[in-house]
């Protein structure tokens, strides 16, 4: 069996995705070609790539069930014409009429769905200025982690929010994972405190290369967020970034062999030990 190729180029796609289902179909898929004829053989989109809604209305009168869904059957053939990976980093999947997946799809060269991954943990925040999200109303969490394989090695599928719950990049990291997806939709007041920090962190602790395409600027719903998709290789730097908050692509040249040499370095993964729970106590006495 032949070995697994060293290196490639991957992309990720930055959008301001709008409520026009059609727009943000053709807006990818034109980035998506762009990254493509570059040369990059895996070619990422951010959350939502194909609908930001405004509300429960908005979301539920547009989203459609996977084998109707006409931005997955876009970004098939697409992957098929243009021979590449591409990761349709989050579709809004119908499930009922109550609730909708946010649903990532890693869809290979010939144009079939190599693996799917619903979004764990639910954005239920309220920031300060008056900013309020609860994703849990209209999505239903996803249950399992999931990996892939690539011809340059195995890929975890992540959505945004999960990017602060360490324990599952760790997780995927220690079942094989070699690159680690994390499409999002950051806010701009979160993104500005944390998204830098948070992508360099799950690199570094899984010696991993991570991949974030995101949405960013001022959305058509009025949502506004923070841009800035990062590659980021495995000993944390940033070897991709975009400028600041507008549509476009950028690339980065995958070396894989760092993969092995920031684990080597620092061999974290295989240093885990079992430990005891704290006991909580209700009160403290002191002598």
């Amino acid at each position: 069996m032949s070995a697994a190729p060293q290196s490639f180029t991957a992309a990720c796609v930055q959008m301001r995705s709008s409520r026009g289902v059609a727009e943000n179909i053709a807006t990818a898929c034109s980035l998506v070609s762009e990254a493509a004829d570059k040369g990059a053989g895996l070619v990422m989109t951010p959350e939502m790539t194909s609908l930001l809604a405004s509300g429960s209305d908005d979301l539920f009168g547009k989203v459609r069930g996977e084998t109707d869904d006409e931005a997955l059957a876009a970004f098939r053939m697409l992957a098929k014409e243009k021979a590449i990976w591409l990761l349709a980093g989050s579709l809004p999947i119908r499930l009922s009429g109550e609730k909708v997946a946010n649903r990532s799809f890693l869809i290979s060269p010939e144009g079939e769905v190599a693996a799917r991954y619903d979004k764990i943990h639910m954005f239920d925040v309220d920031l300060e200025g008056g900013e309020s999200y609860r994703e849990s109303k209209n999505y239903e969490a996803g249950r399992e982690a999931i990996i892939a394989k690539l011809p340059w090695g195995r890929i975890g599928l992540t959505i945004c929010y999960d990017v602060r719950f360490p324990h599952l990049y760790r997780t995927l990291a220690q079942a094989g994972a070699d690159f680690l997806t994390v499409p999002a939709a950051f806010t701009r007041q979160t993104g500005e405190a944390h998204w830098h920090t948070l992508l360099k962190a799950r690199a570094i602790e899984t010696g991993c290369f991570v991949f974030a395409p995101a949405q960013g600027g001022k959305h058509e719903c009025g949502r506004e967020t923070y841009g800035h998709s990062l590659i980021v290789a495995p000993w944390g730097e940033v070897i991709a970034e975009a400028s600041h908050d507008e549509p476009g692509v950028i690339l980065a040249e995958i070396d894989t062999s760092r993969i092995a040499a920031a684990r080597a370095k620092v061999p974290s993964l295989r240093h885990d030990r079992g430990f005891g729970l704290p006991e909580i106590e209700s009160t403290r006495r002191v002598s």
